[in-house]
């Protein structure tokens, strides 16, 4: 690996203090804030400035905001993303972390379909593949994603008479179906429990992206005989931490 050069790590730090805030910094706070020379810091904004990655706010005097060029860089980024691939990735870490079958889905109508796929590493394990498709009010992705719909949306979705059931623990009525998507809205994780197979549970977390939209979700799916409440809690953040990295992977950057 070559000799980090120190000019560019530090033009770089200048352009990451602008993720937060309001978006916009004078030349003083981004020398206090990063604790470099008065000098170097005009120069760099001097430089960034002329190549459009900043550019001078006109009602504030003083003041910067991002320019085009990083707009320009970010959009060719997000041109080059591919969901199931990143999704791929980002599973195949989770699932060697728990040795779990970990998934994740997209909602199409009112059904899930699996894009990525990662088996567990036990004997006993979910049996599924990437491109199934499932009712989503059956699975913790499929709730997830229901719950993360504007309400016209969901309405639209969901039927006037009782929901199809793959199992005995299938939820079937609409209304309690939109009681458990309160609940996942509020607590920011969907759990299934043997709803669409009566051999696994699962918990499942939201998929952003960098427009902070709910476009996938990612699950851990855990057969009954690994399941306790230690295991849910531990899982479920897991699925969370899982799904905040592919989040960040489609440029997804949630402020404090």
């Amino acid at each position: 690996m070559g000799r980090r050069v120190p000019a560019v790590s530090r033009a770089l730090d200048i352009l990451e203090l602008f993720l937060e805030g309001d978006g916009t910094l004078s030349a003083p706070e981004i020398t206090r804030r990063l604790q470099l020379p008065r000098t170097t810091v005009h120069e760099l904004v001097t430089t960034l400035a002329a190549r459009s990655y900043l550019v001078p706010v006109a009602e504030q005097p003083g003041r910067y905001r991002l320019g085009v060029r990083t707009y320009q860089l970010g959009s060719r980024y997000a041109e080059q993303l591919d969901l199931a691939a990143e999704g791929q990735q980002v599973a195949r870490a989770v699932a060697e972390t728990c040795g779990e079958t970990v998934h994740v889905a997209v909602l199409e109508d009112a059904d899930v379909i699996y894009i990525a796929k990662v088996d567990s590493t036990h004997a006993v394990r979910m049996v599924s593949a990437a491109g199934r498709r499932l009712p989503a009010h059956c699975t913790a992705v499929g709730k997830m994603l229901l719950a993360s719909l504007p309400p016209e949306e969901l309405d639209a979705r969901l039927p006037d008479g009782e929901l199809p059931a793959m199992t005995p623990n299938s939820l079937t009525s609409v209304a309690e179906l939109r009681r458990v998507l309160a609940e996942t809205r509020e607590t920011g994780v969907a759990t299934e429990r043997q709803e669409s197979n009566a051999d696994v549970c699962c918990v499942a977390a939201p998929v952003r992206d960098r427009a902070g939209q709910v476009v996938a979700a990612l699950s851990v799916s855990v057969p009954m005989i690994r399941w306790s409440e230690e295991r849910r809690r531990e899982l479920t953040e897991l699925a969370r931490q899982g799904a905040g990295q592919l989040s960040e992977r489609l440029g997804h950057h949630p402020r404090e």
